[in-house]
């Protein structure tokens, strides 16, 4: 996107008056999607967006600019805003010789997006919309999404960083509306991966229907969710999400570092049940939290956050872990050039145990069996978390029964870590958008199916 000579001349208008490190973040975005609705296809939307940020650091203060102009002027002056933003007392001569690095590739996209003829991506969308009709009159109203994304992005920095990345993402959607005699209930179901339009030669539409429209009609029949202290089951994948906001925030350095966090200052201690291993990773296969460097430069890679029970690191971006003289761990993320970075989850999981999941099932006498968690709230200073749960059922007497609706879970994060008791041999993944100071970037979330011995189910039952 911009001759390294260029950069370099960016980089040393931006360090004119005496800042420490400067940055050039510059991307060229494209987006597509796709919306049926009422068995229609309603719109197909695409565009492009290419810019530039410019940060540049001096001490605590951080200067930043973005621009829409990739020509030099442009960044130029960019340059001369950011460093205006951080001036020091006294400017100095910051000669920067790049040196182009390749990151490593995780995986190989196999079909371009852009590539594709729009005629292929509504018969995907209308395929969709039959399945999810065709599994009950009781089904009023589908809608079905698709989105593909392709990111060409490029940092060079003061350290004399230059590194690319091209990152393509591809997600399907289907959303279900069924109404019957308890009112109308939703369904939804939307996997994605950091790949192409390959992504379904991985995930059947008619299924991916199917299981949102069952999710809707299921909880046409379930009865009011129970309240009080409950035995949970998460099914695998179902939880993922969960640990993500009730642990995963309290363990990104910058939070650690305002102390808004409940696991500061406690590395090395006992923080979860000893079954439990935490781990954020950023090369994990095709997640939609993958990719080959963050948007500071840095190689994505596996961090084990909780190791056996035991805190062992938090996540890091470049500014923080400079300020403690250590490596980056792959974590600084932002949405767009308009953004600065900040310390970001990509694919959070809990390990796999040795535990049979059936048997988690059979061992579990009365308890409350989630499949599926919508939204929720966390204060990361405390840890206590709400959150609604989308599909769940009964465990009585050792089996699941009855589904359940209008249900939240209620605790606290290193509470609920502490309190899982089993962990099974299953595992799973669930594609989303984490949203953080008013910026959205993609990641997963995961576990396998597992038991907290005791959560506040909020439900409706007297």
């Amino acid at each position: 996107m911009i001759e390294a000579a260029i950069l370099q001349r960016t980089l040393q208008t931006a360090l004119r008056h005496g800042g420490d490190f400067a940055e050039v973040f510059a991307e060229d975005r494209r987006l597509a999607s796709a919306r049926l609705d009422d068995s229609k296809v309603e719109e197909f939307v695409s565009g492009r967006e290419r810019g530039a940020g410019i940060r540049v650091v001096r001490n605590d203060t951080t200067g930043f600019a973005h621009t829409a102009d990739l020509s030099e002027s442009g960044l130029r002056a960019a340059a001369e805003a950011a460093a205006t933003a951080a001036r020091g007392n006294g400017g100095r001569a910051h000669p920067v010789a790049l040196e182009r690095r390749e990151p490593p590739r995780t995986h190989k996209v196999s079909v371009l997006p852009e590539t594709v003829e729009k005629v292929r991506k509504a018969e995907i969308l209308e395929r969709a919309d039959h399945a999810a009709r065709a599994e009950g009159d009781a089904i009023r109203q589908v809608s079905v999404t698709y989105a593909d994304s392709r990111r060409h992005v490029l940092i060079a920095n003061s350290d004399g960083l230059l590194v690319e990345d091209d990152r393509v993402r591809t997600r399907f959607g289907v959303n279900c509306v069924a109404v019957g005699d308890t009112g109308m209930q939703t369904g939804m179901e939307a996997p994605g991966r950091t790949v192409g339009f390959e992504i379904f030669d991985e995930i059947d539409p008619e299924e991916v229907a199917r299981t949102a429209a069952r999710r809707a009609l299921t909880m046409l029949r379930a009865r009011p969710a129970p309240r009080g202290k409950l035995p949970v089951v998460l099914r695998r994948g179902a939880g993922g999400v969960l640990f993500h906001e009730a642990c995963g925030h309290g363990l990104e350095a910058d939070l650690v570092d305002k102390d808004a966090s409940v696991f500061r200052g406690k590395t090395g201690e006992l923080v979860a049940s000893p079954l439990v291993t935490l781990v954020d990773d950023g090369t994990y296969a095709r997640e939609w939290g993958t990719y080959a460097i963050d948007d500071e430069g840095a190689p994505a890679q596996r961090n084990v956050l909780i190791a056996d029970g035991v805190l062992t690191d938090y996540m890091w971006d470049l500014v923080r872990s400079r300020k403690v003289g250590r490596a980056s761990s792959g974590n600084g993320r932002r949405e767009s050039y308009q953004h600065l970075p900040m310390v970001r989850m990509t694919n959070t999981f809990l390990l796999a145990g040795a535990d049979d999941p059936d048997d988690i099932i059979r061992d579990t006498s009365h308890g409350l069996y989630c499949v599926a968690l919508g939204g929720g709230q966390v204060d990361t200073a405390s840890g206590d978390f709400v959150f609604g749960i989308t599909e769940a059922y009964m465990i009585e007497n050792g089996e699941i029964t009855d589904p359940v609706r209008a249900a939240q879970l209620i605790g606290n994060g290193p509470e609920t870590l502490r309190l899982v008791d089993a962990v099974g041999s299953d595992f799973d993944t669930w594609a989303g958008t984490c949203g953080k100071d008013g910026q959205g970037v993609p990641v997963s979330s995961g576990q396998p199916t597992l038991r907290v011995a005791e959560l506040t189910v909020g439900g409706t039952a007297g």
